[in-house]
């Protein structure tokens, strides 16, 4: 009975097997070794381990569409080429210490032609339709309304560009006027390409970090942010009861019901945000401690053969050295086995219990819309 019992624990402490080929092998145990880290580091670091989460992949996503964009205006402008290099946009202003060379400032256009131009503005919009949704996903998280917030990321995209690309538009007339733009200088037009794409895309990055700081905002700030304005929304109407202003109750009401709607889509998204946080964790932990685990399991097992091939061989110095290491590792295999059983307990406790918080979500979202709908 004793060795049924043992023998289900350690099935439970079997890791998810690794991929048959060896380059993906590779990279899985480098992630599940890191996940061991990170969730580790979180766990002593509640407040500063989301900080660098989100500054993390915020960076890796932002400098990965940069070198999108980099690469789309290394080849691009080529396939506009018949559109013309002639200098086209607004305002064409000519700047006095390039005239000589009849370089202009250009806001909204090019120097090196509508083509260039054209070839620009794709590489940046399709490095923006890449961007979003990894940022909002991935790096925050967020559950709010991705049209509204789809909406404000656009209409933070176009003024980030008019400030980068009248920023642009003057470093642009240095680069005209020294040549860089001319047939045979396709070398110099490549470092243009790569000077604008750092300098717009990294001007881009720090303004895009405090704007998704606002359309993505933290959901458990969110949620309190609802809940004061519903208060007062409250207060609000027991103001208008009293005042005995039915027009004025009426439209107070209304606002109550607006509140209290958006405070129930507040908690709903603070909910699904923390369900899928603890489910990742849960699964990661676990699996991070199953590999430790099953780590020192194989390292027993090699110091074991190492042992006994040094004795066969009458190395008995190095059959005591082996036996001593063995002898360390095998002290830390029963924590190590406990540990890894409280994390498989821990997250076969709180994935059921958090999927069943998404699932009674969805269901709360989808009997909202259906009444609305009827209605």
């Amino acid at each position: 009975m004793e060795n049924n019992v043992v023998s289900s624990e350690e099935q439970r402490l079997l890791p998810k097997p690794l991929s048959g080929n060896p380059f993906v092998a590779f990279w899985q145990r480098i992630g599940r070794w890191w996940q061991g880290v990170w969730y580790g580091f979180s766990e002593k670091h509640p407040k500063l381990a989301p900080w660098i989460y989100k500054i993390f992949f915020f960076l890796v996503f932002s400098y990965g569409v940069t070198i999108w964009q980099f690469i789309v205006m290394t080849f691009l402008p080529y396939a506009f080429q018949g559109l013309g290099t002639e200098p086209w946009g607004w305002p064409n202003a000519e700047l006095s210490f390039a005239n000589d060379n009849g370089a202009t400032y250009i806001l909204f256009g090019d120097s090196a032609g509508l083509g260039y131009f054209i070839a620009y503005e794709i590489a940046v919009f399709t490095a923006q339709c890449i961007n979003f949704p990894l940022q909002r996903n991935i790096t925050y998280r967020s559950h709010g309304n991705p049209w509204w917030q789809a909406m404000w990321y656009f209409i933070g995209w176009v003024l980030v560009s008019v400030f980068t690309l009248a920023i642009w538009g003057l470093i642009n007339v240095f680069f005209t006027s020294w040549g860089w733009y001319l047939p045979g200088e396709e070398g110099l037009a490549t470092v243009a390409g790569l000077v604008k794409t750092v300098l717009t895309g990294g001007v881009s990055m720090v303004i895009f970090f405090f704007i998704f700081l606002i359309i993505f905002p933290d959901a458990d700030k969110t949620e309190k942010s609802k809940a004061a304005k519903l208060e007062a929304a409250k207060a609000a109407l027991e103001s208008a009861k009293a005042s005995s202003d039915s027009e004025a109750v009426a439209k107070a009401e209304l606002a109550v019901a607006k509140a209290e709607l958006a405070y129930a889509i507040a908690v709903e998204n603070r909910k699904l945000f923390h369900s899928e946080k603890n489910i990742s964790a849960a699964r990661s932990v676990a699996e991070a401690r199953i590999n430790a685990y099953q780590g020192k399991l194989n390292k027993i097992k090699k110091l074991t053969e190492q042992v006994e091939a040094a004795k066969s061989a009458g190395d008995a110095q190095k059959a005591e050295k082996l036996a001593k290491q063995l002898e360390e590792v095998e002290s830390g295999l029963e924590k190590s086995r406990n540990t890894a059983l409280e994390a498989v307990d821990q997250r076969d406790k709180v994935v059921p219990e958090e999927e069943a918080v998404i699932a009674e979500v969805k269901q709360a979202r989808e009997k909202r819309a259906a009444e609305k709908k009827v209605a």
